[in-house]
């Protein structure tokens, strides 16, 4: 772990008065409330990335710690990694970033497909029923890879009832496609699109798919005023185990290795 702000959050979290830790690494009580706690984890995360060309926008980072957090709190999460998706902007744009929360840091960034009955070069309708060829938003847990027609693919898990908790019947992976591409772009005046996956650009396809698997948290963000109110991965509150749990774990492993 970098020597950065949040290191020292860190020590700041555990060493605040009135703090609680728990030598199972679960749940605390904090003098420090739940959103002002995790307001000041993603600041101090949001200015360790450095370029801001290269990373998404704060309120679309924050939600995804939020439910990145929630997922944590309820062991369902593997990997210290955030794949966020921000199908709020053109698909012209690097919409999709991989960021590994030990290093605080960008690890990639490249185009993201939406599924072709969402919008053209904007995505503006989301579905989870099958058949509709649309993108899904919300929280995914990533499974396991197997060999596709596109190749190498990654199983999503929808986690959200009733927003994407039918991506496995749909077939909604992640995977490699030649319409994800500059070239695309250039002669289309837009990227291409999928039947509701998540595709990516075939360059470095692999690499990217290998490092996801394995339980990591995706977020596929669009300012959807019903599912901004109603996702439960949304909450603070129960945010806040999550959150614990992941600096008391990073804390000791900092301490472990002398950092």
């Amino acid at each position: 772990m970098k020597f950065t702000g949040i290191f020292l959050f860190l020590l700041f979290f555990f060493l605040f008065p009135g703090v609680n830790v728990p030598e199972t690494g679960g749940e605390v009580v904090s003098a420090v409330s739940a959103g002002s706690g995790i307001d000041r984890f993603c600041s101090e995360l949001y200015s360790s990335l450095e370029r801001d060309d290269s990373k998404p926008g704060y309120e679309v980072l924050r939600k995804g710690l939020t439910g990145f957090f929630n997922l944590e709190s309820d062991d369902r999460i593997k990997k210290n990694l955030l794949t966020i998706i921000d199908f709020s902007l053109s698909s012209n744009l690097e919409r999709m970033w991989i960021i590994d929360l030990n290093r605080q840091e960008v690890v990639y960034s490249c185009l993201c497909a939406h599924g072709r009955n969402s919008g053209d070069e904007f995505a503006c309708s989301f579905s989870n029923t099958p058949s509709s060829y649309k993108s899904s938003l919300g929280f995914y847990v990533t499974g396991e890879t197997y060999i596709g027609k596109h190749g190498l693919s990654l199983i999503l898990e929808g986690v959200e009832p009733g927003i994407n908790d039918k991506a496995r019947e749909r077939a909604i992976v992640m995977h490699g496609a030649d319409y994800v591409s500059r070239d695309f772009i250039s002669r289309n005046g837009r990227l291409g699109r999928s039947f509701g996956c998540p595709s990516i650009p075939m360059d470095n396809h692999e690499e990217i798919i290998s490092l996801l698997s394995g339980q990591s948290c995706l977020y596929i963000h669009f300012p959807d005023a019903g599912y901004l109110q109603s996702s439960s991965l949304l909450a603070d509150d129960t945010a806040m185990g999550g959150m614990s749990r992941f600096l008391y774990e990073s804390l000791s492993g900092s301490l472990f290795l002398g950092l």
